[in-house]
């Protein structure tokens, strides 16, 4: 993960400020910073978002094809993904640096979604054991500039939301033989449900206190993090600890607690800008990637 070097003044400086409730930038342990969110900002995918949060910038993009359903779970389609750490996000992405967060950030989006209900993946099913759909979610890490996962789960969301599958007709004819007819029109589709898709809140520990969406300089002072996945009711769906660091008991539950509760005012806030989006339909100026 991206890092940066800093003297032990500054680290002093930043320790004190989180104990008093007050960060470098100004804001207080459990707020975040500024979130852009655009969805639809890729034309040849099914569906995509892209996410600024600080100087931390990612790109999903989903796709959609047929394939054939999982052996142990033969009436729904699955999701597969991709990460790419851009060598021009931080020079440590460089070689194998890039590749094994890549490789990190996958098994934990892996693991996110694995929950139960997370994603209607029976919706996703065309004909059980023979076709199903495959959604493909690629992320690109642009830019680095702390507080990655967090970044990471909201692009995915906003681009699952944005995500459009067309309808298809399963015909058959009298020699029982299956044919796939997919409707033309682009307004007929399928929408996920992502009502249950978890956001990530990821929680730094420094000092005595604990941060949420953390800078590259304050993660550069924490030791250990929990990493929490919340849906938009405030169930903890899965936890993982990351960082050298030791974290208590009662460090951890305090933990848990503060990620509940933003993790429910950070869903509030995604499905407000989401809904604004769409109600804005063909008219929404939109600004694209390269923006």
């Amino acid at each position: 993960m991206a890092s940066v070097v800093l003297s032990d003044a500054e680290k002093m400086y930043i320790i004190h400020g989180v104990q008093e409730d007050l960060r470098v930038d100004g804001r207080g342990c459990e707020d975040y910073r500024c979130a852009e969110v655009e969805t639809d900002v890729v034309s040849n995918t099914s569906g995509s978002a892209r996410v600024k949060l600080g100087h931390t910038d990612i790109l999903v993009g989903v796709k959609a094809e047929m394939g054939t359903p999982k052996l142990e779970k033969p009436d729904e389609g699955y999701l597969e993904f991709f990460v790419d750490c851009s060598a021009n996000a931080t020079p440590e992405f460089e070689g194998r640096g890039g590749e094994e967060l890549g490789t990190e950030i996958a098994s934990t989006l892996y693991r996110v979604f694995s929950s139960e209900g997370t994603v209607d993946l029976k919706a996703l099913c065309i004909n059980p054991r023979e076709h199903c759909w495959v959604l493909y979610v690629d992320v690109l890490l642009l830019e680095c500039g702390g507080n990655l996962f967090d970044a990471i789960s909201i692009a995915v969301k906003a681009a699952l939301f944005n995500t459009r599958i067309p309808k298809v007709r399963v015909l058959e004819d009298e020699e029982g033989s299956k044919e796939i007819e997919l409707s033309d029109d682009p307004y007929d589709c399928i929408r996920l449900n992502v009502d249950d898709v978890p956001c990530i809140v990821t929680l730094n520990k420094i000092g005595y206190r604990h941060v949420v969406d953390a800078t590259l300089q304050e993660e550069a002072c924490s030791l250990a993090s929990l990493l929490i996945a919340i849906t938009s009711k405030g169930a903890l769906t899965c936890m993982k600890k990351i960082g050298k660091g030791s974290l208590d008991p009662e460090s951890i539950f305090e933990m848990m607690e503060t990620g509940k509760k933003v993790g429910k005012s950070l869903h509030a806030s995604l499905q407000k800008v989401l809904d604004e989006e769409e109600s804005l339909g063909t008219t929404r100026q939109k600004v694209g990637f390269l923006g």
